[in-house]
């Protein structure tokens, strides 16, 4: 073969391996994408309908909580409140694999993870997260020093699945290149915010005089769930709001926890709105899978989500129990949310032809919210057939005429940009029921 044809077939298979490098990285930008705040399509799309399932009690696995002696000086431990982690081994001179399992089966994919991981001398190490066959990697890894403060993880240092991605699967695992010494490196799927975390974040807020903090009763595992009640407590209109049903799920707790410390700001419109209004808020419905490190479930082995219609589980009884009473006290509950996390912002809302005490009010808030953000599209997904009542948001409508949404917040929005929606969208719901 002469010297220019050899050239030529080199060039051809060079060419032949960038476009195959260019679709995989097309692909892994598209992946990426939902994970992104930005929602793909901005208009009023129909939710597929949520499959009614049973919530009878089923058994969960609790972790074996310990420190683990990796070997090569290594240690790794998961004694904390909302740790993950089922397994950890030497798997090469300077490669340590963990191993992440659910709390039971069938389970949504949402494989939370958070550890602690130190050396008696420094060294670099190659860290790989896997989990069960048929699960896929969610969570981008944030990293702290002191379990307060969190970063993510330097894209430098991050690999994953890119065999699946090429394939047009989700990765199934993800590795991390990380120097650890004798300081205790934390790493997990999010920030980690616990009951001990939220009780604390609630007892500061109940230092001010227009809100006030109770418990309402235990979880599964005799953990306090705790309401604040924030404005008028001789108002008949009322407004629940509710958080953390899901454990991984903290943005929608950050958007939460802004969205109330707007309602409580010193200002016009917030002092007005508390006036009028009479605000219940229950910031952590799930304490034991959040402290517990689950995927999905609380410890009854059930997603609170799917129970709001035969209530088989303590904390969906108890938030019940207590609007109930509310409203037989002679209460009026004019609107609901409920705040979780997903790949991207959604708002899941009640059939927009359907009217509750305040028609309206949810489409007129989303639309005010989207014309407030410079280049943000409120992604709205109705439900718009009589299907199974089992979320929440349903709950509140159907039992109570709350007008309700499910405010969801994307796994990777930015958290500035989380706390500017939260903001707005509290603003925003505050001039429209006073107006």
């Amino acid at each position: 073969m002469n010297k220019d044809l050899q050239a030529k077939h080199i060039l051809i298979f060079l060419n032949m391996i960038q476009l195959k490098i260019n679709k995989i990285l097309l692909f892994a930008i598209a992946s990426l994408a939902i994970w992104s705040c930005k929602p793909i399509e901005a208009q009023w799309k129909g939710q597929a309908p949520i499959k009614k399932v049973s919530t009878l009690t089923r058994p969960i696995q609790y972790q074996l909580k310990k420190t683990f002696d990796v070997g090569n000086e290594i240690y790794c431990s998961n004694e904390f409140d909302g740790a993950r982690l089922n397994g950890i081994t030497l798997t090469g001179n300077n490669e340590v694999t963990v191993l992440i399992t659910p709390e039971n089966t069938p389970i949504n994919s949402s494989p939370w993870y958070a550890f602690k991981i130190w050396s008696q001398t420094q060294q670099n190490i190659q860290l790989k997260i896997t989990y069960n066959e048929g699960v896929f990697h969610r969570y981008y890894p944030k990293l702290s020093t002191n379990g307060l403060s969190w970063n993510k993880l330097d894209s430098i240092n991050y690999q994953t699945d890119t065999a699946s991605i090429a394939k047009g699967e989700y990765p199934t695992f993800c590795t991390m290149n990380l120097t650890i010494n004798p300081d205790t490196l934390w790493i997990a799927a999010q920030e980690l915010i616990t009951s001990k975390h939220i009780n604390s974040w609630a007892e500061k807020l109940a230092e001010k005089p227009s809100v006030t903090l109770s418990e309402i009763g235990k979880s599964f595992e005799g953990r306090p769930i705790k309401s604040l009640q924030i404005g008028n407590t001789e108002s008949e209109k009322m407004i629940m709001v509710l958080a953390r049903q899901h454990p991984p799920e903290v943005t929608g707790w950050l958007a939460m926890k802004w969205f109330v410390e707007t309602l409580c700001t010193e200002n016009d419109l917030a002092e007005k709105f508390r006036d009028e209004y009479n605000i219940f808020v229950i910031p952590l419905v799930n304490p034991d899978g959040v402290d517990n490190g689950h995927w999905r479930h609380g410890s009854g082995g059930i997603d609170l989500n799917r129970d709001w219609e035969d209530f088989n589980q303590p904390e969906t009884q108890l938030v019940r129990s207590f609007m109930q009473t509310k409203v037989a006290e002679g209460g009026k509950f004019y609107f609901g949310v409920d705040f979780h996390s997903t790949f991207q912002d959604i708002y899941y809302t009640i059939n927009p032809e359907l009217k509750g005490n305040m028609p309206g009010l949810v489409p007129k808030m989303i639309n005010a919210v989207g014309q407030e953000i410079e280049g943000y599209e409120p992604n709205i997904r109705p439900n718009t057939n009589d299907g199974p009542r089992i979320s929440s948001t349903s709950f509140l409508f159907y039992e109570f005429a709350a007008e309700a949404v499910t405010y969801e917040i994307g796994d990777g929005t930015p958290r500035e940009l989380i706390k500017q929606k939260g903001e707005i969208t509290a603003n925003k719901l505050m001039e429209i029921m006073t107006e």
